[in-house]
């Protein structure tokens, strides 16, 4: 595999008294993109606050490009290069867009293309670009979400987590979200894909990670699990 971009090693973590994960271990290779799949309350999201450090680990550790950043605040792991695109999309309603982009603004880590800026955001999203003076309170749910990408792309991320995007969209809108990830891929960015539809995952990940409650069931390539074929029913709870 290449060079790790995150790795999660040996990872137990609680919300109180509720072990929520137990023992998850995956790494996710500098420039490709990781699926990860599980039914609701798996642990996927909680994946997600671990590595960004909106939950500390009980046990275990996480690294990014090699560097410990277990129980670090997320503000530090957001500077080491780690940008998070939550579920629920999160942005700031009572800010403009433009705003919401300019909160989140980061020089970031020198990569081979060029960094994100306003403008280049509102080239990959000509509709934000249209609204850039609009409260976002007032912007559709698909807009809300690509502003919630953009807003994480200004960061100039290392490693993208992107939780549930395609949730609660339309169809068109979830096609055009799921191109702009692919096209975030073509760039060399690593990513960290959250979802609940496997299809989506499957049409575009390099690696595979299925949770089922709370430990690692399977870690594959997703073209290996294609042609070997993967008991969906079993984890995922779907057909």
């Amino acid at each position: 595999m290449a060079n790790s971009a995150l790795e999660l090693r040996g990872i137990d973590a609680f919300y109180g008294d509720s072990h929520v994960l137990q023992q998850v271990s995956f790494q996710l290779g500098e420039g490709r993109l990781l699926g990860l799949l599980g039914r609701n309350g798996a642990g996927k999201s909680t994946c997600m606050n671990v590595s960004v450090g909106l939950l500390p680990p009980r046990t275990g550790s996480v690294e990014v490009f090699g560097a410990a950043v277990t129980r670090l605040p997320p503000e530090m792991i957001a500077a080491r290069g780690v940008a998070l695109v939550p579920q629920g999309r999160r942005v700031f309603k009572s800010l403009t867009v433009r705003e919401n982009l300019m909160v989140a603004a980061h020089s970031g880590f020198a990569t081979r293309h060029a960094p994100w800026t306003a403008d280049t955001v509102f080239t990959m999203f000509p509709r934000l670009a249209e609204r850039r003076g609009q409260l976002a309170g007032y912007l559709s749910g698909g807009e809300q979400q690509m502003l919630a990408i953009g807003r994480a792309l200004m960061a100039n991320p290392r490693v993208l987590l992107m939780d549930e995007p395609s949730e609660g969209l339309a169809p068109q809108i979830v096609a055009e979200v799921m191109a702009t990830i692919r096209k975030l891929k073509e760039s060399g960015l690593s990513i960290v894909l959250v979802e609940q539809s496997p299809k989506l995952v499957f049409d575009i990940a390099d690696d595979i990670v299925i949770l089922n409650s709370g430990r690692i069931a399977v870690v594959s390539t997703a073209e290996k699990l294609k042609g070997d074929g993967v008991d969906l029913r079993q984890h995922l709870g779907v057909f």
